[in-house]
């Protein structure tokens, strides 16, 4: 450890709403993401509600035809625009990247407090789509449907358009810090996991995010200044959205599911006590996924009438972007083999991940195979393959993240009990709504329909009665989150005993993240090199006394 900082000031640490306002903080930027997505994540979950709960029996339940397009329409965008791109990176990444790389704050604050605004500023023109009219499209704006419909669609679109600036902005920053801000000692193979995942995800985020931005541009001045762009009765062409919207797009499935993995490395490693098997190459595989993820949107297409030496291509390039992913998993299982595991909470979410991201990857292969996915294509068999991967990947890892550094980000501990009973829910919940949608859409129920025939019935009843199931255990979650920033115990410096470099600070971080200037001597999966003091220091209660412990 280097010399002390000479600016003791963080003793009397700001507070009130300006200094959070105006805060060029990482750690408050990245709770200030947190609340926000949060936010979002409850919206876009009471659409769904909404949707299933409409679904649940044949025929008019609660709402038309029209209003229930615009709410899974809603629920679509709001979740993938608002929620799951920002929710690891901007939240979690903001908070612990400058962290875990020894550093006090990423390489451009207020580029970082600005990209937060630009993410409220997306928001608030959601919200005006949602006020002055109805967005019926669903979250893919697919044209010409999109350029003829309500107005709306041109907030809802300008909305996106704005948070893919701020979404850039964060991801220039991040790549930024992490080459420019490490500390002495932190080289490229010292990196946590953590940091490799969110520094692919900020790559693609800086090069795809474009495709997106100008897409959905051209879609509004197409419909403002009628402009034949994609729409056939103006000389348009419809397939070439396709191709800009889902050459953006299935990059952006990696944007959403890379961070998630990540997460997963930092859990694996900590309750297994072991280092992460062939550490360099589940590192490579979130470059190569990064990577792949720009070659393979035509699958998306396979129906819209592409050459069929295209379609072939894309689907053995498919083929071979399960490659990294597999290598994820097997050497994450391969870490488990022989480790002392622990069955916490995050654990839990974890292993979770795990099962259904393999479940989600697996049942991919079948829609990237041209003659099955003839049959599947937009079925709900695509509805619960991507559930499986975004939900079960990307919301569980998120999950998992919040679990494991929630008491380092607030120093305060949640009960575990409640934690795994509210894991035992949203798990049983999840598997029960969006399993049964494999069945309905191997039998042929198409998504995004009002209403469905006597046979599909009862499986519509029953991924009903577990997306309740889910909202519960988000509820009880919530509920103990918020029970323990009230009366949670105080949380140790390092209660997962954790050789990860976040948690050699105290827990919540100190303003400048460490007390002195770091210097990385080893790895942050290096258990073998870390002192009793770094592992289990942190898990003694405050009042017990170091020699009495090492007794």
């Amino acid at each position: 450890m280097a010399g002390e900082h000479t600016d003791l000031n963080y003793l009397n640490h700001e507070r009130g709403i300006k200094s959070w306002l105006l805060t060029l903080d990482h750690k408050r930027i990245g709770i200030m993401y947190l609340v926000s997505v949060m936010i979002a994540f409850a919206l876009g979950g009471v659409m769904a509600l909404l949707v299933r709960t409409e679904l649940a029996f044949k025929g008019e339940t609660m709402m038309e035809a029209d209003t229930y397009n615009q709410v899974f329409t809603l629920h679509g965008a709001i979740m993938v625009f608002l929620f799951i791109i920002p929710s690891v990176p901007a939240a979690l990444g903001n908070f612990f990247l400058p962290i875990m790389l020894g550093a006090k704050d990423v390489a451009f604050p207020k580029l970082n407090l600005a990209s937060y605004y630009i993410y409220v500023l997306g928001t608030i023109f959601t919200i005006v789509a949602i006020l002055v009219g109805h967005v019926d499209t669903g979250w893919t704006f697919y044209t010409p449907y999109s350029a003829r419909a309500d107005s709306s669609v041109v907030w809802m679109t300008m909305g996106v358009f704005i948070l893919g600036f701020s979404s850039i902005l964060t991801g220039v920053n991040f790549v930024a810090t992490v080459h420019k801000m490490r500390a002495p000692g932190l080289v490229w193979t010292r990196l946590p996991l953590f940091i490799w995942g969110i520094y692919a995800t900020a790559v693609i985020q800086v090069l795809a995010t474009p495709v997106l931005a100008i897409t959905l541009f051209l879609l509004a001045m197409e419909k403002v200044l009628t402009i034949g762009i994609f729409d056939p009765q103006l000389g348009g062409d419809p397939v070439l959205f396709q191709h800009f919207f889902w050459f953006y797009s299935h990059p952006a499935v990696y944007i959403m599911i890379l961070p998630g993995m990540a997460v997963v490395n930092e859990l694996i490693a900590t309750f297994s006590q072991r280092k992460i098997f062939g550490y360099m190459f589940v590192a490579m595989s979130s470059v190569a996924l990064a990577l792949l993820g720009f070659l393979v949107w035509g699958h998306h297409m396979f129906t819209s009438g592409m050459s069929e030496y295209a379609t072939m291509v894309f689907s053995a390039l498919t083929f071979l972007v399960a490659i990294p992913s597999g290598v994820k998993v097997f050497n994450w299982v391969a870490t488990l083999y022989q480790g002392s595991i622990s069955l916490a909470s995050p654990m839990l979410y974890a292993l979770g991940f795990i099962a259904l991201f393999t479940i989600g990857g697996l049942t991919g292969l079948f829609l990237g195979t041209l003659s099955v996915d003839i049959h599947l294509h937009d079925t709900y068999f695509v509805v619960a393959h991507f559930h499986y991967v975004m939900v079960g990947g990307t919301v569980f890892g998120f999950l998992g993240g919040i679990h494991y550094w929630w008491p380092k980000m607030t120093g305060r501990m949640y009960n575990e009990t409640t934690a795994r009973w509210a894991f035992a829910l949203v798990f049983t919940g999840f598997n029960v709504t969006f399993f049964s949608q494999f069945v309905m859409g191997s039998q042929g129920m198409p998504r995004r329909y009002y209403d469905y025939l006597d046979q599909f019935q009862p499986l519509h009843m029953t991924s009903s009665g577990g997306a309740y199931i889910l909202g519960v255990g988000f509820l009880v979650m919530t509920v103990m989150f918020i029970q323990s920033l009230r009366s949670g115990a105080q949380a140790p410096a390092n209660p997962w005993a954790s050789a990860g470099y976040e948690w050699q600070t105290t827990s919540p971080p100190h303003p400048h993240n460490f007390a002195v200037d770091p210097e990385m001597t080893r790895g942050p999966y290096d258990y073998h090199l870390c002192t009793d003091e770094e592992l289990f220091d942190g898990l003694r209660a405050p009042e017990e006394p170091a020699a009495e412990h090492a007794a």
